[in-house]
């Protein structure tokens, strides 16, 4: 697809159940994604077809997230508290009077920050000395990280999965990793209904998969429940985790939350955790921009001396600290563009249409655009655009940039923009500020490419094996 959108920005493949258009021009993204937005969505048809993002396997209404579901987007909208709370300082001329007294927001900001902090700074601790000492596999570790940070944060349990302390947090992210991988198979498996009327193959595996994810996500809302019934608190009730809160102003079946809980682990886990093994693996292609990564960090936390403890480094980072890593953001930026975590995203035309190019759209066809065919496009990028170039976010200054969100797709646009962008960011620069901070990263092999395993997301198919060093004058913490 990147191949053909190279040759026209936008092109149709013949079907003979309905039209697909695939498009890289921003112009068209800006029409579907805003301009006409109501026109084009989801139907009985794309559910039929989208298994693979969980809608038929879990029964879960991925809307929530794309931000038609009110209820849904006031939930999803609490997940990204910390980032309008951190906003609430350019509009409070008190905001530091509050932060010092730890009042009001600040200290609604501060306990968020301290949650996500605790929890990252606690799985670099985990994995420090194993990276040192071997060569492993950065997508499993990213996998449980987030995965681990997603339910501290959001739903206050502590899979702890990282380590493999909780046999039972083990047990739902295995499961809900192959759940992820089985569903997607029924895009090309013409037979899997029959399979799963016979519950046989891939269909039983994924029936299995999904006790085990149903089990667990049903006891952390029981969990909860019954938290709710003790206390009567209200004060105290509301200063807890998300779901929490969320239950409280929401009166629904357990079915309902458990939803709410899938859907936030499938829209964060995965991506961000993608996301960060191929950003690892091009610092390793590009060691000068690691090397440029690593003195923003160091600037950015007034370090001029070596690193000598890991423990020390950690202490002193904090939240202020990671707005002023600009080049480490316009890095992540530049990831994404090249290695966005979803490569395709399709929307189902409700009425006749024509595009701004001139391009008829019948009712019932399916026009999709190419997050990741858009982030190789010359035309939208430049004759670099296939190069990795942070600096192509800097202005003069070297302050970060952010391009048209119809042009760097990563995080959709217009009504649908993800909830969670600021969240994301955030959570890579935790762990890119002490990864990259403390040590140094090498591909084993130099001459090994790696291929795309076909998930929903851009994953990499094996292990990306990663040889760690210290960074100098760094001591084992």
């Amino acid at each position: 697809m990147a191949d053909l959108s190279a040759k026209y920005k936008t092109f149709r493949i013949l079907s003979p159940f309905h039209g697909e258009i695939f498009t890289t021009d921003p112009a068209i993204v800006e029409y579907i994604l805003k301009t006409n937005f109501e026109n084009y969505g989801k139907d009985i048809f794309m559910k039929a077809t989208a298994d693979s993002i969980f809608e038929v396997a879990f029964g879960v209404d991925l809307d929530i997230l794309s931000g038609s579901n009110e209820e849904g987007v006031r939930f999803s909208r609490a997940f990204d508290d910390s980032d309008e709370l951190t906003y609430r300082r350019l509009v409070d001329m008190s905001w530091k009077i509050k932060k010092y007294l730890n009042i009001g927001a600040e200290a609604k900001l501060k306990k968020n920050i301290k949650v996500i902090d605790n929890f990252v700074y606690k799985v670099i601790k985990t994995k420090t000395e194993q990276m040192q000492k071997s060569k492993d596999e950065f997508l499993d570790i990213f996998m449980k990280a987030t995965a681990d940070s997603i339910f501290e944060v959001a739903f206050g349990v502590d899979l702890d999965i990282l380590s493999g302390s909780n046999e039972e947090g083990v047990r739902f992210s295995r499961a809900f990793d192959d759940s992820d991988e089985l569903t997607y198979r029924r895009l090309v498996d013409m037979s899997w209904k029959i399979k799963k009327y016979l519950n046989i193959g891939a269909e039983a595996k994924l029936k299995k998969n999904i006790k085990v994810i149903d089990n667990f996500v049903y006891k952390v809302i029981k969990t909860k429940t019954e938290q709710m019934q003790k206390s009567k608190d209200e004060f105290l009730l509301k200063k807890e985790d998300l779901l929490l809160r969320f239950m409280q102003i929401s009166d629904r079946d357990p079915k309902y939350f458990r939803d709410i809980i899938i859907n936030f682990v499938l829209a964060g886990k995965v991506p961000v955790a993608t996301t960060m093994t191929w950003f690892i693996y091009i610092l390793c292609k590009h060691p000068e921009v690691q090397d440029k990564i690593a003195q923003d960090i160091k600037q950015a936390m007034n370090i001029t001396e070596d690193i000598t403890n890991v423990t020390d480094f950690e202490a002193r980072l904090h939240e202020d600290m990671l707005d002023k890593m600009q080049y480490l953001h316009a890095a992540l930026a530049e990831i994404l563009r090249l290695y966005p975590s979803l490569p395709l995203d399709p929307k189902m035309c409700f009425s006749d249409d024509v595009l701004p190019d001139g391009c008829f759209v019948k009712k019932g066809d399916m026009i999709a655009y190419l997050p990741y065919a858009m982030g190789r496009m010359k035309f939208i990028w430049g004759e670099d655009a296939l190069e990795f170039k942070p600096e192509r976010w800097l202005d003069h200054h070297g302050c970060f940039h952010s391009e048209s969100p119809f042009k760097f797709t990563t995080f959709q646009a217009g009504p649908r923009t993800c909830l969670g962008r600021e969240f994301a960011y955030r959570q890579m620069k935790i762990l890119s500020s002490i990864l990259l901070g403390c040590y140094v990263f090498k591909l084993s092999d130099e001459n090994k490419v790696p291929r795309y395993r076909t998930t929903i997301n851009i994953q990499v198919d094996g292990p990306l094996n990663i040889c760690v060093s210290a960074r100098s004058g760094l001591h084992n913490p």
